[in-house]
């Protein structure tokens, strides 16, 4: 096997730890969330007030982790202190609820599997019943909506449903911002507190994309939409405190100048990518200190494309973000073991870690391609698609990235690290593995969309054995037409099309179902959960 820029640095640990009962029925639910250390990094290159700065960071990233415990479920303390059994009760951390986010069931009595709406609506609404509320505040990505007394429908804006801990936050980036030596840094945080406080985001994206000068970052906020698996509008609160690997930034910003080239790069009409990102959009290599909230829950992301906000993507660009140890995390303990599994021994010879990166890398890096607004007057995408629209945009990101991969074997030097025959397999180890997700996510059913609408295409045969092996030009051409199409349907507005395309293609197969317990009998965690240190 290929060696990879990947080296264990996240050290694994007890999934079950000694003192819990071996009786209990959650030990398997539990032990495919595989535990990894955060190490405390090298901070001898970070002064005295950085190092509170990232103190501050987190102590803020805590207040988000309670918002989103109210945000998505409601009372953390009263299912927490009601479940008695110690390992139900990790799994019930692990999902920030009562949920198993891999398909929405409950598995803590008295409580009703998820419905579509999460916390963000009254449990007994429906998409007609919010179609039919004349208030043009519901569709901000945030507004909760509530009952009032007389039974119909209120909006609250997220900054009076959570000012308590709101403040709290505030107070933390106000004084991370008193002792902060770098300009760009007070700016981005004066400006966030006024965006927690107002709901007003947009100029905290454009001061977080100029904050490119400091050795670390904090990402907090209402973010991705994804827990709305209703309306497909609600954000959920998340943060991530970073540290910047510079060398590897330095080498990712080379990209940052091509994002025109890449737009114009992907498979489909003229018409369907008119989209042009700022030109203040930029990469960062980074390691993870610390995730809370939404970012926290369940499957952790591994790379980020912020901000959401459109207007701000038009008028400035995006940040990417990729999470270099929790990637690593990531190839190490899953996708290596799970290539093993799922490829031929000659295919598995081209798993490589450098090509697992550069498919993030791009994946994050489509997100911000194609189009935002539809083309024919439907309002956004988001808009115009509803609940399937975050489903999609997984979807074109995953498809799209690995494209724009095996073009870069075509245009550029990148095709001296890897092949395509890399790029691919891996690819495709990490979609059947990513899965397992579930149809309960919106990440979990693009996976399985895609591995669908490639067995149709012949894109790879199972072997008896139950390992697989790829026709990497039908892999590469059955890609193209799929992202061409998800294109489309994002430009034009059409749900019907994205509704038909979801029912076709998102229900799991035969295929998936033996190898989930061929991953199984051999081990391999469905995703990690973290240990941070101190």
């Amino acid at each position: 096997m290929k060696k990879s820029f990947i080296i264990p640095v996240l050290a694994l640990v007890a999934m079950v730890s000694c003192n819990q009962k071996e009786s209990s029925p959650f030990e398997w639910n539990t032990s495919k969330y595989a535990v990894v250390d955060i190490e405390v990094p090298d901070l001898s290159g970070i002064t005295d007030n950085g190092k509170e700065v990232l103190n501050l960071y987190r102590f803020a990233a805590d207040e988000v982790d309670s918002i989103y415990w109210e945000q998505y479920f409601g009372d953390k303390k009263s299912l927490l202190d009601n479940i008695t059994d110690s390992v139900q009760r990790t799994f019930a951390e692990i999902n920030y609820g009562p949920w198993d986010r891999q398909d929405g069931k409950s598995f803590v009595e008295g409580y009703a599997d998820r419905t579509p709406g999460a916390g963000f609506y009254p449990a007994d609404m429906t998409a007609e019943e919010f179609e039919a509320y004349n208030n043009p505040d519901k569709n901000s990505p945030y507004t909760l909506i509530r009952r009032a007394k007389d039974g119909s429908l209120e909006t609250v804006w997220y900054h009076d449903a959570f000012a308590r801990h709101i403040e709290k936050i505030a107070n933390y980036l106000k004084a991370a911002a008193d002792i902060t030596i770098k300009p760009s840094v007070r700016n981005y945080l004066l400006s966030k507190i006024e965006a927690l406080r107002t709901d007003r985001y947009y100029d905290s994206g454009i001061a977080w994309l100029d904050m490119n000068d400091s050795k670390m970052d904090l990402v907090i906020g209402p973010n991705e939409v994804v827990d709305d698996q209703l309306m497909g509008i609600k954000r959920s609160y998340e943060a991530y405190v970073l540290l910047k690997n510079q060398q590897r930034t330095e080498e990712l910003m080379e990209f940052v100048s091509r994002i025109g080239e890449f737009q114009q790069d992907l498979p489909c009409d003229s018409a369907y990518k008119t989209f042009q990102p700022g030109t203040g959009s930029n990469i960062f290599a980074c390691d993870a200190l610390y995730y809370a909230g939404k970012a926290n829950a369940g499957v952790k992301v591994i790379a980020l494309n912020l901000p959401f906000d459109n207007d701000v993507q038009r008028d400035k660009g995006t940040r990417t973000i990729l999470l270099d140890n929790i990637i690593r995390a990531k190839y190490n303990n899953i996708i290596l073991p799970a290539g093993k599994v799922l490829l031929t021994l000659e295919a598995s010879e081209h798993l490589l870690g450098d090509a697992f990166y550069w498919n993030i890398v791009f994946r994050e890096v489509a997100h911000g391609l194609g189009v935002k607004e539809t083309i024919n007057g439907k309002g956004s995408v988001e808009q115009a698609l509803g609940s399937v629209a975050p489903t999609l945009e997984e979807l074109k990101a995953t498809a799209a990235g690995v494209l724009l991969v095996c073009h870069l074997q075509k245009h550029f030097e990148i095709r001296h690290i890897f092949g395509k025959e890399e790029a691919l397999n891996t690819f495709f180890v990490s979609l059947v593995r990513s899965e397992r997700f579930g149809e309960g996510s919106a990440l979990g059913r693009a996976n399985i969309m895609i591995f669908n609408y490639l067995k149709e295409a012949g894109a790879f045969e199972r072997k008896p054995s139950g390992q697989y092996i790829l026709n990497l030009k039908k892999m590469e051409e059955s890609l193209s037409n799929l992202t061409s199409l998800v294109l489309k349907i994002q430009a034009t507005g059409d749900k019907a099309a994205a509704d038909e395309l979801e029912a076709k293609y998102s229900k799991t197969s035969k295929e998936f179902e033996a190898d989930k317990q061929n991953l199984i009998v051999a081990g391999v965690p469905t995703d990690i959960r973290f240990n941070f240190k101190r």
